[in-house]
């Protein structure tokens, strides 16, 4: 019997067209937990005509039958055929990935703020259904259009409106498609709370909830309602049960606010509560964004900037306190509404904004509504003081048991490791760091004050078969081991942990295949060696950009320098610099061959600033450390030729070259 040979050969390549790269990778698209992501973008969508003021209702209605409707009565989309598909525009959007009215900026733009910004929302819920109808009324007339599994089933009808017809909106009825998901329900909480956002982030909007099962009907609509939402969700009756007032404001850039466009800005209110539950909230063009973000960070970088300039004004801090952004944070509880006019999210479902202008862009406009209000109200900015100061001796008692409880025994640390100033393990980050010279910028535009550096010469061992009594004869993993604190341990044991001197421990290589290469090799070493730091969340991957795009200044614009991760991140930043009318020649595009190349500064923006680098962390994964010690054991053991060999030619049609 022969055993049957896997062909790579030209037939191998194949071209997704349509939403079929929607079906084939659902979770790159949305969640795949529930169907209520593709019903938020439906829902984003309704919100957004309202954002652009033609909105005043939005009713989502759930149905016997699975199927859920979105209805509002903004706008209507677009029916006529487009200029260059040659088809009716409200077909283009449901089945044509990246088509959508808010790429354009500016005057021209359909959307000056609108969450919606790759044109992939509503085709993805089209993709991952079993049918979708969409009823239009818009220019006089009524418009339906229907489709079964992304493909058009009811080509576009039109008729005349009927006497009492409501005049405009669009109606849109979702069948997910079990198939895609975990579970088809709704989680009715999470989609309550979504709509009740919506309602405070929109005054005057009515959003409505009605379960046809049960004939339940919830309404929202909220004037001006940060405040008595805020006021409902801490429990307390008014802003004097919080430490001082609530601090609230919003402020927006005008046409004549240099480094901002016209329009962006925030809304926010915060409250800091000497004990109970935090609340903290965020949205970006209402998009809400439950894992944070750059504009959070804002925030928090305007607050302690604030609070920290009224501290030492008034000579308020204690001998030998130092208070840190934490301090402050520690016990805020907020509601944040930025307007970002072109946000970049983590990811389609838009749970992280990324976009570095807009910790600058809240930080800038709500430190200074603060500090004012500090030094006008010096009573309760001395009673915020105190809770913070408070807040310090905590964190500096806290630090000091940590250092009570370690041995006696001080082992000599490396001679090449640049160590940080502070004793919190909690704050602490270690970079491995590939070669010399970007160790020498990472220690240069490195934040001293928590942040080391441990330089690696050349590639690390392979581990993988090698025994933990040996481990130590290399010098790289030895100096990794008495930098971290941590002995060499297996899956089984119990190691000591306490040692441990840094809280995240992460990999910094090129952004090539050479340093795709190294932190492979350093993987293997903590999986094989240090399990435990994985299992405790310590190991991180720290991302830095492998291309530097320069923007010229324009009028009041000034030079912007954009970075991006890969490819496919310079694409969508060309695409959307030549949407600004930007010229193509005009951009000046460098290729970063290794950190080495990338000065201090740079290093410092892209990768290391905690508020704006992308640390990915490392963790098991769904299917647990047996799946994947079987595949480091294929990729990384030195008798598994023949396996590499056949997973190769498997899977070797994905592969991206880096040439």
């Amino acid at each position: 019997m022969t055993e049957k040979k896997l062909q790579y050969d030209e037939a191998s390549i194949q071209v997704l067209k349509g939403l079929e790269p929607v079906r084939q990778r659902p979770g790159m698209y949305t969640r795949t937990e529930t169907p209520l992501h593709i019903i938020t973008e439906v829902i984003d969508n309704a919100s957004d005509e309202a954002i652009a003021g033609f909105c005043r209702n939005v009713s989502v209605t759930l149905y016997p039958d699975g199927s859920i409707s979105v209805e509002d009565d903004g706008r209507g989309i677009p029916v006529g055929l487009h200029p260059v598909e040659n088809i009716p525009t409200i077909e283009v959007i449901f089945t044509r990935l990246h088509s959508g009215g808010k790429f354009l900026r500016g005057m021209e733009s359909a959307y000056t703020f609108s969450g919606g910004l790759h044109g992939v929302g509503v085709s993805v819920t089209n993709a991952l259904s079993t049918r979708l109808e969409v009823h239009v009324w818009r220019d006089r007339q009524f418009h339906e259009i229907a489709f079964v599994n992304g493909d058009v089933e009811k080509e576009l009808q039109s008729r005349p409106l009927l006497r009492g017809e409501k005049k405009s909106g669009t109606k849109i009825t979702v069948w997910p498609d079990p198939k895609y998901f975990d579970s088809n329900s709704i989680p009715l909480a999470e989609l309550k709370h979504l709509l009740r956002s919506k309602a405070i982030l929109l005054p005057g909007v009515i959003f409505s909830l009605k379960n046809e099962s049960t004939g339940e009907l919830d309404t929202w609509q909220y004037e001006g309602g940060f405040r008595a939402y805020l006021c409902e969700k801490l429990q307390i009756e008014s802003s004097e049960d919080t430490v001082i007032p609530l601090f609230e404001g919003e402020n927006y850039a005008s046409s004549t606010t240099e480094g901002f466009a016209e329009g962006e800005g925030a809304a926010w209110i915060v409250a800091w509560t000497a004990e109970g539950p935090l609340v903290r909230e965020s949205f970006v063009n209402l998009i809400p964004t439950s894992a944070g973000g750059t504009h959070e960070s804002g925030l928090r970088d305007g607050l302690f900037n604030a609070v920290r300039n009224f501290v030492e004004m008034h000579s308020l801090l204690p001998k030998g306190i130092r208070i840190l952004a934490e301090d402050v944070f520690a016990r805020t509880s907020f509601l944040l509404s930025a307007k970002v006019l072109d946000p970049q999210f983590q990811g389609q479902i838009k749970e992280r904004l990324n976009s570095r202008d807009a910790v600058r862009l809240v930080s800038h406009f709500v430190r200074p509504p603060l500090e004012l209000w500090l030094n006008q109200n010096v009573d309760q900015g001395k009673k915020l003081a105190e809770l913070v100061i408070r807040q310090a001796q905590t964190r500096l008692r806290a630090t000091q048991k940590v250092e009570k409880k370690k041995s006696s025994g001080v082992a000599v640390l490396p001679g090449k490791l640049t160590d940080c100033e502070s004793t919190d393990i909690s704050r602490n980050e270690l970079f491995l760091v590939e070669g010399d010279s970007a160790g020498g910028s990472a220690k240069m535009g490195r934040n001293k004050e928590f942040q080391a550096i441990l330089p690696l010469r050349g590639k690390v061992l392979n581990s993988w078969e090698t025994e933990k009594s040996r481990l130590f004869s290399n010098q790289e993993i030895h100096d990794i081991s008495v930098a971290i604190g941590v002995d060499p341990h297996e899956p089984t044991d119990s190691p000591d942990l306490s040692g441990l001197r840094y809280g995240k421990i992460c990999i910094l290589s090129d952004a090539d295949v050479d340093g795709s290469h190294i932190q492979v090799l350093l993987l293997t070493l903590f999986f094989r060696h240090f399990p435990k730091l994985i299992e405790n969340h310590h190991i991180f991957i720290a991302r830095p950009p492998l291309y530097r795009v320069d923007v010229p200044a324009r009028g009041k614009t000034p030079l912007r320098k954009l970075y991006a991760l890969d490819e496919g991140e310079l694409s969508v930043i060309r695409d959307k610099l030549r949407k600004e009318e930007i010229k193509e020649h005009t951009l000046g595009i460098s290729r970063f061959k290794g950190l080495g190349e990338m000065n201090a500064d740079q290093l410092w923006e892209t990768t290391l600033n905690p508020d704006t680098r992308r640390l990915t962390p490392v963790t098991l994964g769904s299917q647990g450390r047996q799946h994947s010690e079987a595949r480091f054991q294929m990729l990384m053991g030195k008798g598994e030729a023949s396996a590499r060999r056949a997973w190769m030619e498997e899977y070797g049609h994905e592969v991206q070259a880096d040439i």
